[in-house]
């Protein structure tokens, strides 16, 4: 696997969605910048360009993420650590039953109810062991209704034909070894892959999981690596 660079904007947000709470001092973000090979003229104007376009709030020299990316942050937040709870063997069941939406409403909900880590099984019907604890986002039983059970057939069969389950381990074993990467850039680069990744975990039940899924190892090495960058910040 070959990850692209990270761009200035893209490190400046990834500097941010990491931070508790999501503000740091211009100084901070152009030392993190240069540390990784990025100019800081071109972070300064990165920046610049970042709170025009309301990415960013600026409050004398403190940049902060807008209210859009600090719920960005809570889904990352979210997929570095999921909420779950003791499965035993049910599965939450989503119908959509609003009819007469565009195709970009169509799309939206199919993007949200990915994100809430359902699989389709047929148009129309997600479904997801039900494990997870996450809020059900407002507005969402308007177009789909919502049941439990259990679906017939081996749990784990019905799993894997769902989700690409050993493609992604592929991938994650891959970003792992990317991980010890001694070079900052390629280092920075692919954490924010692992946080793209861990975006796509299903987050299943360790009984439906294929031996060795990665995903711990995943959200250990990002967590000993933004520990990493905490420490540079008290380095600057």
């Amino acid at each position: 696997m070959v990850l692209r660079p990270v761009a200035a904007r893209s490190v400046l947000l990834s500097v941010l969605l990491g931070a508790h709470p999501p503000s740091l001092p211009a100084r901070d973000l152009v030392a993190f910048g240069e540390y990784l090979g990025i100019a800081e003229t071109t972070v300064r104007a990165a920046l610049s360009r970042m709170v025009a376009a309301g990415d960013l709030l600026k409050d004398g020299t403190v940049y902060t993420l807008s209210e859009r990316l600090v719920a960005r942050q809570r889904r990352q937040d979210e997929a570095v650590s999921p909420s779950t709870r003791a499965w035993r063997g049910g599965w939450e069941l989503a119908a959509v039953t609003g009819t007469g939406r565009s195709a970009a409403d169509r799309a939206d909900l199919r993007a949200t109810l990915t994100s809430l880590r359902l699989a389709e099984l047929r148009e129309g019907l997600w479904l997801r062991p039900d494990n997870l604890r996450r809020a059900w986002p407002a507005g969402l039983d308007a177009v789909c209704r919502r049941f439990s059970g259990r679906p017939d057939g081996v749990p784990a069969e019905l799993a894997a034909s769902l989700w690409d389950l050993d493609g992604w381990a592929r991938q994650g074993e891959e970003l792992l070894g990317l991980m010890d990467d001694e070079d900052p850039p390629k280092r920075f680069a692919a954490a924010a892959a692992v946080v793209r990744h861990l975006l796509g975990d299903p987050v299943l039940p360790e009984p439906l999981l294929p031996a060795n899924w990665p995903a711990a190892a995943l959200r250990s090495s990002y967590e000993s690596y933004r520990k990493h960058l905490l420490a540079l910040r008290t380095a600057f």
